[in-house]
């Protein structure tokens, strides 16, 4: 009996996704539990695993995007696993058990690719071997891993070029999987050296289009502002061992932007809701998003109810999921359901930006580098350590006054900590 297998769901918002990369092969016995193939969406990638035994038939090949509850293979549950002969290990002639001589082993016909072990298909699919053209030893002309390794190994540098074979479902293999310009997923560099053209990643490709999507879909303005650093800077310093020491993380910046963000939420609603279709929805809780840079891309997971949590709550939170994104152990619902974001492009030494809107969201704000400006106090110009701020808003649901004041909420509320519900 063959059982589908579907692409699950994944996530309130996620309606797709792409099948970046099958651990297993069309042929291959799989178990229940075993990761099959990694599905990756714009904000996460995951490991979809069988749900039953048997032997697997991939559909879709890998780099497709495909919808939710797609089938993308089946799985033949009446099947048992396949096993190989056993591999020779004499060269000479081989005794059998009651200690009577065997015939010599003579030369059999090329294999078969139908015919290949996992293990053997594996090491074919890699290597990019033409099976046909490969002698095995072992039973009927099989061919054993150690063929395909000695004949990989045996390959000199002179050798033909040859295509890799097929995978199996129908698609292209990683070699094969090419993209519209022509260049393949290994690179594909020019005749003189000067570039070298990549097949960008299935998550940068969401990635892309997410970002495409909001500028077409939002009427996106940026109103920006700075703010003195200085309160925050002395009051982390002079808190930062006994903070430490008490709570097991060290105090941070984002955790007094995340509590200056609420602050400025609760000044400025408007800014705390999102348009869906023809209705405006005014959120009442705090979910804010921290940008977090991986080799991946850009993730945006969500700190719950920032309103009701601590310092040390927000920072062990920031921890954890700085920990997680570049581990690549984020879950889908640590990434939905967000109300405002906010992005440090100061940690890569941005000194100003227009950030994106994450949608459906209304509202980001920019954080970015501190640097030594001169600024007049009380008549005297003093060096200060400035930051310049950035809110990017929807200016379909929010007005520039209301964007305004908005961030100069936050930025009293930096400029003034005690204005913040400090806890330590």
């Amino acid at each position: 009996m063959s059982v589908e297998v579907k692409i699950p769901a994944v996530g309130e918002s996620i309606t797709s996704g792409i099948v970046s990369v099958w651990h297993k092969k069309s042929g291959d016995f799989v178990n229940a539990g075993d990761a099959l193939f990694t599905l990756e969406t714009d904000k996460v990638s995951t490991e979809i695993a069988a749900e039953t035994s048997g032997v697997l038939d991939a559909i879709v090949p890998e780099g497709q995007e495909v919808k939710i509850g797609e089938v993308v293979a089946t799985i033949d549950d009446s099947k048992k696993p396949i096993e190989t002969a056993p591999e020779k290990t004499s060269v000479g002639d081989a005794v059998s058990v009651s200690g009577k001589p065997t015939a010599s082993p003579t030369k059999e016909k090329p294999a078969d690719a139908k015919t290949l072990s996992p293990a053997v298909r594996r090491i074919v699919d890699e290597e990019h071997l033409q099976p046909e053209k490969i002698s095995g030893t072992g039973k009927s002309g099989r061919l054993t891993k150690a063929d395909a390794l000695a004949a990989a190994q045996n390959r000199g540098a002179a050798e033909e070029k040859v295509e890799p074979p097929s995978r199996g479902y129908g698609g292209p293999s990683i070699a094969e999987d090419r993209s519209a310009e022509g260049g393949n997923r290994r690179g594909e560099q020019s005749a003189d050296g000067r570039f070298v053209r990549k097949k960008m990643s299935p998550l940068r490709r969401k990635i892309a289009a997410q970002l495409v999507m909001a500028q077409h879909t939002a009427a996106i303005l940026t109103t920006f502002n700075e703010c003195d650093m200085s309160a925050v800077q002395e009051l982390r310093t002079k808190s930062q061992d006994a903070f430490t020491k008490k709570n097991g993380v060290k105090l941070g910046f984002m955790s007094f932007f995340i509590k200056a963000s609420v602050e400025a939420l609760r000044a400025v609603p408007v800014v705390n809701g999102r348009i869906e279709d023809e209705d405006f929805i005014q959120n009442n809780f705090y979910d804010i998003g921290v940008a977090v840079g991986t080799e991946r891309g850009l993730v945006v997971p969500i700190v719950r109810d920032a309103d009701k949590k601590s310092f040390a709550d927000l920072e062990r939170d920031i921890a954890d999921y700085a920990t997680k994104a570049r581990e690549g152990k984020l879950k889908i619902e640590d990434l939905t359901g967000g109300t405002f974001t906010i992005s440090n492009g100061g940690v890569y030494g941005s000194l100003l930006s227009t950030p994106i809107l994450n949608p459906p969201q209304s509202g980001i704000l920019g954080m970015h580098k501190i640097m030594p400006r001169p600024v007049a106090v009380d008549g005297k110009v003093e060096a200060r350590p400035m930051m310049y701020l950035a809110l990017s808003y929807d200016h379909r649901a929010i007005d520039g006054r209301e964007a305004v004041t908005f961030l100069i909420k936050v930025k009293e509320c930096i400029e003034d900590p005690k204005k913040l519900p400090l806890d330590f």
